[in-house]
């Protein structure tokens, strides 16, 4: 099992005749992901990708003419919202975003819409997400991954593949990895996620790599407390970062309190959460608790 995407997902690219549409939907053909349409508006009626995906005008087409349930977006940040709330208003289930630098007001409406039709919005700005052995949406490199049973959730694109490869190197595989984004408004969050993977029987444990600024992470350490039976690894980046300057994605800045790397760590460890002070130690860790069930 695996969670939000499988080999069954029929996926539409926004953004399919963009050069960068162009160049990871090739990536996630050749992993196995089962693109279906593109949409790019004003180029409806042409073939793509070797002439084998049809491209149309709105993304209802692909929905009503190819059975399109999953969207991924790779659109200038200036549309992206409005792209989400398409595919949203088109019954697509779930979406997600790679685009960096979407305005903050025009997320904000679009999470509004996303949420009122219960539609699981991945990103933006994130590196997407891969169901080992089954589906691919966004840049994740999909042969560091090893089909298995561990679930990893990450606000961090490079940390994310670093875990994968720890994970690998301890003997432990992946059902899901999925990048969440790092911007201030995102449409998951790290216990939405937590809460999927619990339900997945095939994920056994989890690994979550958080950063500095922000309470996600406390929130979703003080849910899993109460609600998880698997268990978790967690590691939050930013541990030699100044207060008040921002690190690298525009939610990690830390304003003081328990949004510092030192005081997620001790709040995750509070909450029965395995903490690894260095990226290094994730694949160690995790198999150590795997043993411990």
């Amino acid at each position: 099992m695996s969670i939000l995407i499988n080999k069954n997902s029929n996926v539409v690219v926004q953004g399919i005749t963009g050069s960068e549409g162009q160049f990871h939907s090739k990536q996630m053909i050749e992993y196995g992901t089962n693109i279906v349409a593109g949409v790019t508006p004003g180029k409806g009626g042409q073939k793509t990708l070797d002439d084998n995906v049809p491209v149309y005008n709105m993304v209802i087409e692909a929905v009503e003419k190819e059975n399109a349930n999953t969207s991924i977006i790779f659109v200038p940040p200036a549309f992206a919202a409005d792209a989400i709330i398409e595919a949203a208003l088109a019954g697509i289930k779930v979406i997600v975003c790679i685009t960096e630098g979407v305005p903050v007001q025009d997320m904000t409406k679009a999470k509004q819409i996303v949420k009122k039709h219960n539609i699981h919005l991945i990103g933006p700005n994130c590196p997407g997400i891969i169901t080992v052995d089954e589906c691919k949406l966004g840049i994740m490199p999909g042969f560091i991954c090893k089909k298995g049973n561990i679930g990893v959730i990450s606000k961090s694109g490079t940390l994310t593949y670093e875990a994968i490869d720890q994970l690998v190197h301890a003997g432990l595989g992946q059902t899901t990895a999925i990048g969440i984004g790092g911007d201030p408004i995102i449409g998951t969050t790290m216990k939405d996620c937590l809460a999927l993977f619990e339900e997945d029987v095939e994920t056994e444990g989890v690994v979550i790599i958080g950063e500095i600024g922000g309470q996600m992470e406390i929130e979703a350490a003080k849910w899993a407390k109460e609600n998880m039976t698997k268990p978790i690894v967690g590691f939050i980046a930013g541990q030699t970062a100044p207060p008040g300057r921002r690190m690298g994605h525009a939610g990690a800045i830390v304003s003081g309190g328990d949004d510092t790397a030192e005081a997620k760590m001790r709040i995750l460890g509070e909450c029965g959460i395995n903490v690894a002070k260095s990226v290094a130690d994730i694949g160690e860790l995790m198999k150590k608790a795997m043993e411990k069930r």
